[in-house]
């Protein structure tokens, strides 16, 4: 069975599955007996414009802009009640829950408290692997206990940030992830190794990594739903079935994932683009890059390592991307000199002049450190 363990007080722990015949003692599993904590955060932007708005505490909140083209980042518990999730226009967001609040996204606080969601956790692990602002792989040291330091990392979040978190424990990476999501919101869910077989036979396939809508069809079409289903099919079927991803989901179905944590590399780029409630002409989308480049650039200081390549983004109206960049001799040494590149890189699009734009976007890469020092870009066209 998966044991369900909440440090909260409330109901008895919850059991699902059963005990296997595998005998897992003598497999991978057993023997590999590393732990893994995946920590998501819960409706992550959302629940910080609730926690610093009092008057949007438990009403419906989407954090997007307002506007046709519009797109939405996160949605609050209140919202998803009316099937709104993020991703969705923001114009069906609306049309689903009319009394929604829609509040624009401020990216700069939310990477402030997720960086303050990462000084907790170096508290317990070093290693971390974020995967994005609001939920990141911990590695457990040997030493210690993976249901405790999830039980201490949440307690502290609740505590120190206002905020909650939901977590998964468990011997490899995809089993954490999918039980950091079995009890959300504010859940706390471990799989033992014991427990592996019982819990992933009765899982529908759609929960493996991989699987999305193509691949679930497919799946479908020779008899399985279950990831139960795909041990019984066995590693050559599924080999025949869907080649090397087959393996993998081979693997998967049971409970082997070798892939260890690895510790955050160097941030690449940084970028912020903006899609605009109706077409505009190529000169009309310098204000907003303006406004981009600013936002760029207060997050570039934040990361403490200097730039040298500058990318400017379109995509037209009929949905063509394109891009340009350019690389000074040196880093960008302050905001001006970095929205001056910016905006003279709309010079170089030599599209026809009647051609609109519903998108425009900035970024910055090619950053410099004492490992990676300064290289013309193979991209300075």
């Amino acid at each position: 069975m998966v044991g369900f363990r909440d440090p909260s007080p409330g109901p008895a722990p919850l059991s699902l599955g059963g005990t296997g015949s595998l005998g897992l003692r003598d497999t991978h599993l057993w023997m590999n007996r590393r732990e893994i904590v995946h920590v998501d955060m819960d409706a992550f932007y959302a629940s910080v414009e609730q926690r610093d708005d009092p008057s949007l505490r438990g009403k419906p909140v989407v954090v997007a802009w307002r506007g046709n083209r519009s797109v939405v980042c996160a949605a609050s518990y209140e919202a998803r009640k009316f099937g709104i999730h993020s991703a969705m226009p923001a114009v069906t967001a609306e049309r689903l829950c009319p009394q929604a609040i829609f509040v624009p996204p401020d990216f700069a606080r939310y990477r402030a408290v997720s960086q303050g969601c990462r000084e907790i956790f170096l508290r317990h692990v070093e290693r971390i692997e974020p995967l994005s602002l609001d939920e990141a792989y911990l590695a457990v040291p040997e030493t210690s206990s993976g249901l405790e330091v999830a039980r201490a990392i949440r307690a502290q979040i609740r505590e120190e940030l206002r905020l909650t978190a939901s977590a998964g424990v468990a011997p490899n990476k995809f089993l954490s992830k999918i039980a950091s999501d079995w009890q959300k919101p504010n859940g706390l869910t471990e799989i033992r190794p014991e427990d592996v077989e019982g819990f992933l036979a009765e899982l529908p396939v759609s929960k493996l990594p991989g699987v999305g809508k193509v691949t679930q069809e497919r799946l479908e079409r020779i008899g399985i739903t279950l990831v139960g289903q795909i041990r019984s099919h066995g590693r050559s079927g599924m080999e025949m079935a869907l080649g090397r991803s087959g393996l993998r989901l081979f693997e998967f179905s049971c409970g082997i994932d070798d892939r260890d944590v690895v510790a955050d590399r160097p941030t690449k780029s940084i970028s912020a683009e903006d899609t605009f409630a109706a077409d505009v002409a190529l000169k009309e989308t310098a204000p907003t890059l303006v406004r981009l480049a600013e936002r760029v650039w207060s997050l570039t200081e934040a990361e403490g390592r200097p730039a040298r390549t500058v990318v400017l983004k379109l995509k037209t109206s009929d949905f063509r991307i394109l891009t340009r960049s350019h690389t000074p001799g040196a880093p960008i040494a302050s905001a001006d000199e970095f929205v001056e590149i910016a905006v003279g890189l709309l010079d170089r699009v030599e599209l026809d002049p009647e051609t609109t734009y519903r998108l425009v976007g900035v970024g910055m890469s090619n950053f410099f450190d004492s490992e990676n020092p300064l290289q013309p870009s193979l991209f300075d066209r």
